[in-house]
């Protein structure tokens, strides 16, 4: 049970002794309210508590900025274990999902809680939260990095403290985690390769919009790109971080367009830097003259820009929350878990889309 929920029920249990002593068999008088327990925005499944106070006070821990968890069991039942969950930032709606995720998987079960932060892509804000975090004594940390130089040191240091740490979507350096999820940038960039080269007939000029090149996930994708297309006919004229976001790509695209005539496509290193490339072309009335692919795969933006006839593909990047839910309901149960676990990926055409699109395997059967 976590600290602010043992604190509730004594205060809730002492004033109840209290009332039963002042009023005897005299008729009964509404409760007091009574004063909130410590506490932190709960996105797990919890019961309602019948004591609890209508009213608790403000939490030093922000609720995430996502859509509300889906109800859980309502037997009652109070958590055993608290888990954080360290985002680097809700800017992409990519990230926003994988917190609605893991919500959504906490909700189903009673007996943990999960507290949010938001880095704000602020590496110094994460490392404080993180620190914060293992202050207050949670039972297990999730985290996705911002970057892995100046956040390996402080999840090492949580890690080495005894408590169980999933490093989720974006890696560290060194081993001092208990398991890693995320799919394989590399071999998704080396798929949209493959892709390019297929639908341009191995030669043309592309437009790349990276993310954010000193994490992991930007690098990766540019990586995995170029080990593909390098020493082809297709060839990258313009290239430009994005820092995965909209705005940002939607201005470098503008700047490309001012600069190459001829552009047959863009890749974006997300479907925000995609989108917004296109936006610049259509407004520069040139969208028909290219193609458009990105990553993520979200319903509601990669794919349904698939359908609408904006990209020429998009690939999944599945944001592990469920699958970290999970793990860490079995390293909570005294569970042996692998130390590394590798997601697949997908690729969504106009082709293949209505089918669910095409399953890409990157882990050994």
């Amino acid at each position: 049970m976590s600290t602010w929920m043992r604190s509730l029920g004594l205060v809730c249990a002492l004033m109840g002794c209290a009332l039963i002593m002042a009023c005897g068999p005299q008729a009964e008088a509404p409760a007091p309210a009574g004063e909130a327990g410590e506490g932190a925005p709960v996105v797990g499944g919890v019961a309602e508590l019948p004591a609890a106070p209508e009213t608790p006070e403000p939490t030093p821990i922000a609720e995430p900025e996502t859509p509300p968890a889906p109800a859980g069991p309502t037997e009652d039942e109070e958590p055993r274990w608290t888990i954080a969950m360290s985002q680097c930032n809700l800017g992409e709606p990519w990230r926003v999902q994988m917190n609605a995720d893991i919500a959504a998987a906490a909700a189903q079960h009673p007996e943990i809680e999960v507290v949010f932060q938001d880095a704000q892509n602020d590496a110094s804000r994460q490392r404080s939260q993180i620190e914060e975090f293992a202050a207050a004594g949670v039972d297990l940390l999730i985290v996705s990095p911002m970057e892995p130089e100046p956040l390996t040191g402080p999840i090492s240091e949580v890690y080495q403290q005894g408590i169980p740490v999933i490093v989720l979507d974006r890696a560290v350096y060194g081993e001092d985690y208990t398991c890693f999820i995320g799919a394989d940038n590399v071999k998704i960039a080396e798929a949209v390769g493959e892709f390019v080269l297929e639908i341009l007939g191995g030669e043309g000029q592309v437009v790349e919009l990276t993310g954010r090149m000193t994490d992991m996930p930007g690098r990766d994708r540019h990586i995995g790109f170029h080990n593909v297309i390098d020493g082809t006919g297709v060839e990258v004229i313009f290239q430009a971080d994005t820092i995965w976001l909209e705005p940002n790509a939607r201005s470098e695209m503008e700047s490309a367009l001012s600069r190459f005539e001829d552009i047959d496509l863009v890749y974006g290193h997300n479907d925000p830097a995609a989108r917004g490339a296109h936006l610049a072309a259509r407004a520069a009335d040139r969208d028909d003259e290219m193609l458009f692919l990105g990553i993520d795969a979200l319903p509601h933006e990669g794919q349904a820009y698939v359908r609408e006839g904006i990209f020429a593909a998009t690939f999944l990047y599945p944001t592990g929350g469920a699958e970290a839910i999970d793990i860490a309901l079995r390293i909570l149960n005294g569970e042996e878990v692998p130390k590394e676990i590798v997601l697949n990926s997908r690729v969504f055409t106009p082709d293949n889309i209505d089918q669910g699109g095409e399953v890409l395997i990157f882990t050994e059967e």
